[in-house]
């Protein structure tokens, strides 16, 4: 029989095994101080195009989600989250254990609206009423809806005016990102306090990657974790995890559905490629990146374009 029961019942991708395995002998710093964290950090904060960011790395979605809720809000304040929200349904009352409750509003298709974030808002309006002071919502959501970049913008346009913190849950975020016309890590970056990106159910043998965007939140975030319980000692298996799984990704200069791609590299990657493969270098990104621009046509041969993502695959796994 089997089993369409959920997106983490096997162990993980080949390719995060396979990097698990081969860095396992090493001694690396602990408690996610190690150059694989630092390195999944960098590759991270790139993607996002913002290096302000402080990025965390914990073992589960519920665990990020209580450590980060409870590290934010005073012991008076709340939660907002639809009624499907995963801290609500399944977390086994984590957030209320911290001493933060959360409110609710029947969801539209997994979603939580601008007019049920401003209902809530205007029900608690007193010192005799817990204080909302977080919207969370999830991308995708529970029922595998996703937030148009419309629909992010809304929310955290409400969030500003009305001084709430904007959470998104990214555990299936992977899912989301895959889709067109959804908010990519960028926009998360620019509309959010916080996110974080799932790996439990993307891949990953286990973990989360928690980036923080506001100032404001990210001071002595580390004791937060430590006093949690949620800092791992052998922090590095979070960290070769992350870094295998935003290595192999890149940043287009346009969005191509053609024969053309437009990749932006680094000009080290470029130049090893260019020793076994001819293409166009087009604009310069910045000091050390260009864009570059592949074509194909009728006559090429598959075994061509499979030739240079292995080729490409086998520098990026190497670090050139």
């Amino acid at each position: 029989m089997y089993s369409f029961t959920n997106d983490y019942s096997e162990g993980a991708h080949p390719k995060i095994m396979k990097a698990l395995i081969e860095t396992n002998d090493e001694q690396c710093a602990g408690y996610g101080l190690d150059k694989y964290c630092l390195e999944a950090t960098r590759l991270l904060k790139r993607q996002l195009q913002n290096d302000n960011v402080d990025i965390h790395y914990l073992v589960g979605g519920t665990q990020t989600n209580a450590v980060f809720i409870s590290s934010v809000l005073r012991p008076y304040q709340a939660v907002i989250a639809a009624d499907s929200g995963h801290i609500n349904v399944h977390e086994t009352g984590a957030i209320e254990a911290t001493g933060h409750k959360v409110l609710t509003r029947p969801h539209q298709d997994g979603k939580l609206t601008v007019a049920m974030i401003e209902s809530i808002i205007e029900e608690h309006s007193d010192e005799h009423m817990v204080q909302p002071k977080m919207v969370y919502i999830s991308q995708s959501t529970e029922y595998g809806s996703v937030y148009s970049l419309d629909e992010l913008k809304d929310i955290a346009t409400l969030c500003k005016k009305k001084e709430l913190y904007l959470f998104v849950d990214g555990a299936r975020l992977g899912s989301a990102l895959a889709l067109p016309d959804t908010p990519t890590f960028k926009d998360l970056a620019d509309y959010s306090d916080a996110f974080y990106i799932g790996g439990t159910k993307m891949g990953a043998l286990f973990g989360e990657c928690l980036v923080i965007v506001n100032d404001s939140l990210k001071a002595d975030f580390r004791y937060n974790i430590k006093q949690k319980g949620a800092m791992m000692a052998k922090g590095r298996l979070l960290g070769v995890q992350f870094k295998e799984l935003f290595s192999n990704d890149f940043e287009m200069m346009v969005p191509s559905q053609t024969n053309q791609v437009f990749p932006i590299m680094d000009d080290e990657l470029i130049a090893k490629l260019q020793q076994d493969f001819s293409f166009n270098i087009m604009d310069r990104i910045d000091d050390h990146r260009h864009c570059i621009r592949l074509v194909t046509s009728w006559a090429t041969p598959k075994e061509a374009v499979n030739s240079f993502v292995s080729k490409l695959s086998e520098l990026l796994h190497n670090n050139l």
